[in-house]
């Protein structure tokens, strides 16, 4: 598995749980959802290109 890959998840991860605190604080709890769930989305983003490899070369191991 490639290393940036896992780096810009756990940049991504640190930078909304830091945002998230600080709206938190301040009393923003709807937009401190909104930046968890945003975050989530952005990595699923980063992700979903490294599942269609997988996919591909379980298909092609498997011969379907």
């Amino acid at each position: 598995m490639d290393v940036s890959l896992i780096m810009k998840v756990a940049g991504v991860g640190i930078l909304v749980a830091i945002a998230h605190q600080i709206l938190t604080r301040a009393g923003r709890e709807e937009q401190a959802m909104l930046i968890s769930v945003t975050g989530v989305v952005v990595v699923l983003f980063l992700i979903v290109e490294k599942v269609g490899e997988l996919f591909g070369s379980l298909r092609n191991i498997f011969g379907i």
